[in-house]
């Protein structure tokens, strides 16, 4: 197993719960612009070890979410800013928004500071 990306999350916005029913959050590092902080999930990190793939594992504590697509902009993004969307809806629609990454079609569990969020290759 290879660890592609790991950050822990230090702040919640206060929107946050209410983006669950539309199957998405928001990342961003914990120096994101004012105006978004709310809508966001701040981490302290955005060091990759390597690029994203197509069946990869991103995984908050123990749940794992297998990655179905990966946007042109989600490396740059979040290496970069620590900003991307993580949109657990399996790509249903064939989307392919630029800066999201997309996973399977399960349910969002809870999200608590301290959380830590990786991706990783088995």
């Amino acid at each position: 197993m290879q660890t592609i990306y790991k950050t822990k999350v230090v702040k919640l916005g206060s929107l946050v719960e209410s983006f669950k029913s539309e199957k998405m959050m928001i990342l961003f590092n914990e120096n994101a612009p004012e105006e978004l902080v709310d809508y966001c999930v701040l981490h302290d990190g955005n060091q990759l070890q390597d690029l994203i793939k197509i069946g990869d594992i991103f995984q908050i504590n123990q749940r794992k979410y297998k990655i179905v697509f990966v946007g042109n902009q989600v490396q740059k993004n979040l290496q970069d800013l620590g900003h991307i969307t993580l949109r657990f809806n399996n790509n249903q629609e064939g989307e392919s928004l630029e800066g999201s990454l997309y996973l399977e079609d399960l349910p969002i569990g809870a999200i608590t500071l301290g959380d830590e969020l990786t991706i990783i290759r088995v």
